[in-house]
Order: C-alpha cells, then sequence, then structure tokens
C-alpha cells in the first residue's frame, strides 16, 4: 500500500515536471476528475422483470430502465377500490328517507287548520286541536332524530371512504415505485443486478453518472486560498499521457469550510503546507475526461 502511494505521488511529480516543460503554466492546484454519481436502488420488493441498462448506457432524466412485479400490488389496489364502491352504495339518501315523515307533518297541519276552522264554526272542541298540537311536534322531533341518525351515519361512511381512499393512494405510490426510473441524465457506470432476480427495498440496481459535467476537486494551501472565491473562472488541464494536456474553462462551485491533512496522492504548490483545503471545479465534458484522471487548475490573475 505504502509502495503504491510513492508511485502515485512520483507519477504526479513527473507529470508536473513534464506540464511545465511543454509550455503549460505551473499550477496552482492539482487533484483529479469526478462526476455527480447516483446509486438506484429499488424502492419495492419483489421480482425484478426487467432491467434495461448496461454499463456504458446513455440515460435521460426520468426514463424508465426497469420494472419490479406488480402484480399483487395491483391485486390490492382492486380490493380497496371494490370496498370503496361498497362503502359509497351504503350511503344513505337524506332527501328520501325523510320524505315520508315530512309528508305527516305536512297532513297533520292542514288537518290541524282544519280543525282551528271547525272550532272557530263551534262543531269542534279544544281538545281535538290539541291533540294535532301534540301530533305535529312529536313528528318534528322525529323528523330530528331522523335528520341526525342519517347526517352520522353518512359522516362515518365519508370517514370510511377517507380511510379507503388514503389506502389506494398508498398502492398506487408502491405501484410507481415498481417502476425503476434513472433520476438524472448521465450515463450507467455500474450494474448490481439482473432481470429475474428478487429485489429489496434499498438494493442497489446500477450506478449513474453525470459525466458531461465533471468536477475537479483539487486542494488549495491556507495561502491560496485568499485568491479562490466561488464563481471564479479559472483554466483546468487535463492529461491524456505522453505530455498531452488540454485546456478547459472551468468555474469554482464549491470551497471547502474545513481544513484537512494533505491526501497522499495530491502534490500543491506548497508540499511543505500539512493542511488543504478542497475545492471543486466544474468542467464541461467534451468526451474526453475520465473520473479520476489527474488534472491541474490555473488561477485566472486580475489585471493590476
Amino acid at each position: 500500500m505504502k509502495r503504491m502511494t510513492k508511485i502515485g505521488i512520483y507519477g504526479m511529480a513527473v507529470w508536473m515536471f513534464a506540464a511545465c516543460g511543454n509550455g503549460v503554466p505551473d499550477y496552482d492546484a492539482t487533484g483529479t476528475f469526478e462526476a455527480t454519481e447516483v446509486t438506484v436502488s429499488a424502492e419495492a420488493s419483489g421480482k425484478l422483470l426487467r432491467l434495461e441498462v448496461e454499463e456504458g448506457t446513455r440515460l435521460k432524466a426520468g426514463e424508465e430502465v426497469g420494472l419490479v412485479d406488480t402484480v399483487q400490488l395491483y391485486l390490492k389496489k382492486l380490493q380497496l377500490e371494490a370496498s370503496m364502491k361498497s362503502v359509497e352504495s351504503q350511503r344513505p339518501d337524506l332527501a328520501k328517507q325523510i320524505a315520508a315523515t315530512k309528508q305527516q307533518i305536512a297532513t297533520a297541519q292542514r288537518e290541524k287548520k282544519r280543525v282551528e276552522n271547525l272550532l272557530a264554526a263551534g262543531a269542534a272542541n279544544q281538545k281535538q286541536l290539541d291533540d294535532w298540537d301534540s301530533q305535529i311536534a312529536l313528528l318534528q322531533r322525529q323528523l330530528i332524530a331522523q335528520e341526525s341518525s342519517l347526517l352520522n351515519s353518512t359522516n362515518s361512511l365519508t370517514e370510511q371512504g377517507n380511510s379507503v381512499g388514503i389506502q389506494v393512494v398508498q398502492v398506487e405510490d408502491q405501484l410507481n415505485k415498481c417502476h425503476i426510473l434513472s433520476p438524472i441524465e448521465g450515463t450507467v457506470l455500474a450494474k448490481y443486478a439482473e432481470a429475474g432476480e428478487l429485489a429489496s427495498v434499498g438494493k442497489p440496481l446500477f450506478k449513474v453518472g453525470e459525466i458531461d459535467r465533471m468536477y475537479l476537486r483539487a486542494y488549495v494551501t491556507s495561502e491560496q486560498l485568499s485568491q479562490v472565491k466561488l464563481g471564479d473562472e479559472v483554466t483546468v488541464y487535463s492529461d491524456y499521457g505522453n505530455s498531452e494536456q488540454k485546456a478547459y474553462p472551468g468555474v469554482v462551485t464549491w470551497i471547502s469550510d474545513r481544513s484537512e491533512f494533505t491526501p497522499k496522492t495530491i502534490l500543491t504548490k506548497n508540499e511543505r503546507a500539512n493542511l488543504v483545503y478542497a475545492v471543486k471545479i466544474a468542467v464541461k465534458n467534451d468526451g474526453s475526461l475520465k473520473i479520476g484522471m489527474y488534472g491541474g487548475v490555473v488561477w485566472k490573475k486580475e489585471n493590476p
């Protein structure tokens, strides 16, 4: 392990010396190229029916590339939808349920009016009128009780329907998670599963990287830190071997707020510095940059 580290440092030093000897400016910092990588894991359990990705496959953001078995979830959804229909069929029709009682009240009120007329003519007595008053009061109490009972029943069925509806939405969400999508636009870097295998929640399926936009992770000393700020435009150089370098425009997108000890494979401008700060520089990839490739960066000097 120590031998490999020494070889890596020696190789980096030779590359920097060769670069300087070929007209490339002395680097203010060096590092390696990396990309935004996302490991896509299964969000549902079941048999992996298909997984249409291979290493090197280009994917679009949101593109469907696989499917986990959905049969049991689909059957559960059908069951819940049937329960929803059953609940709706039990919902009482308030107007029809109280129509008979309202009709009885209307009839009693007409009879009361007729008795009032007869009483005024001396053809009826007060008891008959009182009896109709009592009958109407009783019917009105019955109507209030019916309306209250029917309203409680309706509210209960509504709550049951809402509960089943939430379960339907939950199953639909689980069904959607059976469809495996690419979260970003990029290239498949690794494939961890094959169609026919049993997937479980959290099981890695493949890794996709956004290699169209690469980042050079370089390290600067505390002295250099004052020269760097977010948004700075810099020049990034890549190493293709055989003393061949290529320049790319880059932008500083991240500066670490914590210092760290110098990584063993990184050479900074001041090799005696023990503590350095990591920075990320975004570079548009023309297809030549690869993850792990060495690179150098030169800060653009401001005009005096």
